[in-house]
């Protein structure tokens, strides 16, 4: 570690100088302290370039000195743990803390893209619009992934992130946002009251500005009188001091998005803390107190690393007690960069000159300048720099060009309202000529604006708007407010002298560091006709970056208003959107990753499953036992033959209760079910089951099930798993807004009742001795499609359905879901005799597809009933949903493809699923395409794979061939058509 604070001053500012941190930066150790952030520390140890600009790849040093930075975008940490696009001006330093530069290769000093910069008359705006069209074959191979390689900045972390990262709510009276000294007093004025109050601010040490500024108020320093504020605000209970925490966007009904960052100083959060927390902030009134931005003036050679704001200059000075630089030149256009540049002086930093475009400056600065023996340039611009590292700049005076040698240029073209979140509700900031920047129009309701963010730039004015605005706040919720006395300080004269582009000046001359957009850029704009200010943002991409433009936004709106002849309130201005600084997807997300992104479902027999062996699947939200491998089966094709010759041959148990099941009650029950099937329940007798089919709105199938009904205004509907939720939603839909008159309630009994089917020739049997002696599971007692309530197992209440999705004689027993486990263990120990067997999934679909039912691969919302054979379900005796777009001339054509079975020509073929149709000699294209395979399996039964599909005339077509092609796997075979049941196609064991 060479020279370590070589910029530190050895008195002053507001770091802890007894704390220690070291650092590293791109593989080089440094040293810094308590209170520094990551850009005070490395200016501090003399490193200036830091980063590379995003399209030319120029060098490129610290710009600002808080989030409206736009060239110190750095890596942080490592590993998992690795963040790209984090502004260094404010990262808070801590012990160890790791950064890396990005955007360059092989290195920072020796980056190969910085090339691009010779390429720069090919690269101006909208040269993507333009290039990369011809030869079109080029596109993929070449175009495509050279672009890809080159976007972007850093690079995100490839481990899962071992953070996490909360979300939370607070409910306050007033909400003030921005901790300067506006924030301060409106949070004092509106605390005193007794109202609750929570301030907000993104950096981690509250004042803003006193800081960062030489002030005095009430005898002591701006930073201490800070400093006091925020201690009697932290001791009021009503009063809550969020520093670390950014209000990023103003939403309805008084709701402000936050993220506080609660570990982010830390190398790792604190035991049990998150690094991140999203709050959301109800509040009855905010105030905001934002302050500004300072923005620069653009000439030739502007973003060289030296260049920088001047306000930022001042603050890296009184607040770090660090010189950006041994020779520092001022750029201007106001007497405050003045000020703040003569405070810097007095701090102990050598400024070489001051560069002012205005010919008339207060006689005081000037005099005030020559006895620090400041040089003076008034009427004077800076037209060039040089140097890999700012060396030398070139000034135009009144008295010709001379150039100075310096190693830093602060820079300050004024001032602008952080405006950000008047603007989240579609309010447009209103031009203010004397302060030659855009202030707050309409704002949000409940939403004030106190201090610089107002356009007050004096202190006084300042602090007395914070302490009306806080005091009013409160007074209209009904709060007493008692006197405040607001420290007497004057208001610094503002002067300005609107100037923004230095356009004699040479090189390339920047307006939007963070996106390399220049002067030249806003000109090819306004030649090709993009003039209007939000075409002129997406044709050069001015202010699109992450900092949205605070640096750049309104320079380029005065360029283009120069280059029109227009006003710069007649050019207008973009409007902001949440939020107001980058907030990171895991805060957004919370706890809702990995599997807490949508929590996995377990059936009530899961644990039960699992001393089974079961293979889990996810089948939506749950998880499901896909099948039951016993020890020596080499594969799970080998399992689920097993599973399935046993339900054949023999009993197999299944859970189902991963259906959704909807209770419908009331007298109108039967015609609600009516109007949303296809076919008639009405008429259903009591203690009868009945398939249905539901559409949507355009006629195509939404979901199919089994109804039961209990009693005669009592009705229970199975649905699929996957459409559980939207058939719930559906119907209540339905009743809510299309039918509200009927009778009718509803409720989804999903979670309530476990259902386990059992099947197989031996079923009956098996059942039999699980039910209590009361119930007659007989042919006659429970006939095929019956339903009917008793007791199982000594007593548990239970549902039992005679329905079968498997083609054998089966059964579907539900009860409470905490007896689920218990019915299942039951059911084993009933047919141990029978040697009933667990089967998953996989082969209850095996047995779907040699039965040919439909399942969710062909209720996939583009097929019809008419499509999958079930037209003659419907009724022509009624209306319901979905009737008049089914009929459709599209939908009724003969050639639509049908629902048909398949099995291979050469029965030893593996048949694919997704495979498509084809006329036998037809080529693979498109126009050729009759259809696909939507399901295929093979058939323990027939001793071959099987299929389902959709072939263009398909019920016509049975036993012809066709061809299965499947580009995905480069196969192609010959299929036979067949009809879709290839068991028992009467029924008969089902009805046995």
């Amino acid at each position: 570690m060479s020279r370590p604070d070589k910029n530190r001053l050895a008195s002053g500012g507001l770091i802890d100088r007894a704390a220690p941190l070291s650092f590293r930066f791109d593989g080089h150790s440094y040293r810094g302290f308590a209170g520094d952030t990551l850009a005070s520390a490395l200016l501090a140890n003399g490193v200036r370039l830091v980063g590379r600009s995003f399209k030319y790849h120029r060098p490129r040093g610290i710009f600002s000195a808080g989030a409206e930075e736009p060239n110190a975008l750095v890596e942080l940490r490592s590993g998992a743990r690795r963040e790209p696009n984090t502004r260094a001006t404010v990262v808070e330093l801590f012990d160890g803390l790791e950064a890396t530069s990005q955007n360059r290769w092989p290195s920072l000093g020796l980056d190969v893209l910085s090339v691009n910069r010779f390429l720069s008359p090919f690269l101006g705006a909208g040269f993507y619009y333009k290039t990369f069209m011809w030869p079109a074959s080029f596109w993929e191979k070449l175009y495509e992934p050279f672009i890809r390689r080159a976007a972007g900045l850093g690079r995100a972390a490839e481990e899962a992130d071992p953070d996490h990262y909360e979300k939370a709510t607070a409910f306050c009276d007033v909400l003030v946002i921005g901790a300067g000294p506006a924030g301060l007093m409106a949070a004092l004025a509106a605390g005193r009251t007794g109202a609750r109050v929570i301030l907000a601010d993104e950096d981690f040490l509250p004042g803003g500005r006193l800081n960062a500024e030489a002030h005095e108020i009430g005898g002591q320093p701006g930073a201490a009188y800070a400093a006091h504020v925020a201690a009697e605000l932290a001791s009021l209970p009503n009063v809550r001091v969020m520093t670390r925490t950014t209000v990023f966007g103003a939403y309805d009904s008084g709701t402000y998005g936050a993220l506080e960052r609660v570990g982010d100083h830390l190398p790792v959060p604190a035991p049990f803390q998150p690094r991140q927390r999203l709050w959301r902030i109800i509040a009855r009134r905010a105030v905001l107190a934002a302050g500004a931005t300072e923005r620069p003036i653009v000439f030739g050679g502007n973003d060289r690393p030296g260049v920088m704001l001047a306000g930022a200059v001042g603050t890296y000075v009184q607040r770090h007690a660090v010189l950006p630089g041994r020779h520092i030149a001022l750029f201007a256009n106001n007497d405050d960069a003045w000020r703040g540049m003569l405070a810097a002086s007095e701090a102990g930093a050598r400024v070489e000159a001051i560069i002012d475009v205005r010919e008339e400056i207060s006689p005081a600065l000037v005099e005030a300048a020559r006895a620090r023996d400041i040089r003076v340039l008034a009427g004077s611009r800076v037209i060039a720099t040089q140097g890999r590292k700012l060396r030398t700049v070139d000034v135009a005076t009144p008295r010709g060009r001379e150039q100075l040698v310096v190693d830093t240029l602060a820079v300050s073209g004024g001032w602008s309202p952080a405006v950000h979140l008047t603007c989240h509700h579609g309010g447009r900031p209103v031009w203010n000529e004397a302060i030659a920047a855009f202030v707050p129009g309409a704002s949000p309701a409940g939403l004030t604006v106190a201090g610089a963010a107002n356009g007050s730039f004096g202190l006084g004015a300042a602090l007395r708007e914070g302490a009306a605005q806080g005091a009013e706040a409160a007074e209209a919720l009904g709060f007493p407010v008692p006197p405040l006395d607001v420290p007497a300080v004057e208001d610094e004269a503002f002067a300005l002298q609107p100037f923004w582009h230095v356009a004699d000046s040479k090189g390339a001359a920047f307006v939007d560091l963070q996106n390399d957009v220049t002067a030249k850029d806003v000109g090819i704009a306004h030649k090709e006709g993009f003039r209007s200010v939000e075409h002129l943002k997406r044709y050069t991409t001015l202010g699109m970056a992450t900092d949205q433009g605070r640096t750049s936004n309104v320079t380029g709106l005065a360029i283009m208003a120069s280059l029109t002849g227009a006003s710069i309130p007649e050019t207008g201005t973009t409007i902001f959107r949440p939020p107001y600084t980058p907030v990171s997807l895991g805060a957004l997300a919370g706890h809702h990753r990995g599997k807490d992104f949508r929590p996995v479902r377990l059936t009530p027999t899961h644990e039960w499953a699992a001393r089974q062996g079961a293979v889990f699947v996810e089948t939506g939200a749950w998880l499901r036992a896909q099948y039951f491998p016993r020890k020596g089966e080499k594969d799970w094709l080998e399992t689920v033959t097993r599973e399935v010759t046993a339900v054949r041959s023999s009993v197999g148990l299944i859970d189902v209760s991963t259906f959704g099941k909807i209770d419908l009650q009331g007298p109108d029950a039967g015609t609600f079910l009516d109007r949303v099937y296809i076919n008639g329940f009405s008429a259903l007798a009591v203690g009868k089951a009945r398939y249905g089919v539901m559409l949507r709105e355009d006629g195509m199938v939404m979901d199919d099930g089994t109804t039961a009904r209990l009693d005669p205004e009592h009705y229970v509907m199975t649905t699929t798993t996957a459409n559980a939720a939207k058939v719930y939603q559906h119907l209540e839909f339905c009743l809510q807004v299309l039918w509200p008159e009927l009778d009718v309630a509803i409720a989804s009994i999903s979670e309530q009742w476990a259902q386990i089917a059992i099947a197989g020739p031996r079923s009956r049997e098996v059942l039999a001795r699980v039910v209590d002696a009361d119930v007659d599971v007989s042919n006659e007692g429970l006939p095929f499609m019956g339903a009917v309530e008793g007791r199982v197992m000594g007593g548990v209440k239970a549902r039992l359905f005679r329905l079968s999705f498997s083609g054998e004689l089966g059964y579907e027993i539900a009860v409470p879901a905490r007896h689920g486990a218990a019915l299942a263990e039951a059911l084993m120990a009933a047919g141990e005799e029978f040697g009933i067997t667990p089967y998953g999934t996989e082969a209850l679909g095996v047995m779907r597809i040699e039965k040919g039912h439909v399942s969710g691969n062909e209720l996939s919302g583009q097929t019809t009933a008419r499509d999958l054979g079930l037209g003659r379900m419907a009724s022509t005796k009624k209306d319901y949903i979905g009737r008049v777009m089914a009929g459709r001339p599209g939908l009724v054509d003969p050639a639509r493809p049908g629902f048909v079975g398949f099995r291979p020509v050469e029965r030893a073929r593996r048949l694919r699923a997704g495979a498509h149709f084809l006329s036998l000699g037809a080529k693979p294209e498109t126009a050729n395409d009759e259809g696909y395979m939507t399901s295929v399996a093979y058939s323990p039964h027939l001793g071959h794979w099987i299929g389902l599909g959709l072939l263009a005339r398909g019920p016509e077509r049975i036993g012809e061939r066709v061809r299965a092609y499947d580009p995905v796997r480069g196969e192609e075979f010959e299929v036979e058509v067949c009809a879709p049941g290839f068991i028992d196609p009467e029924g008969e064991r089902l009805r046995g």
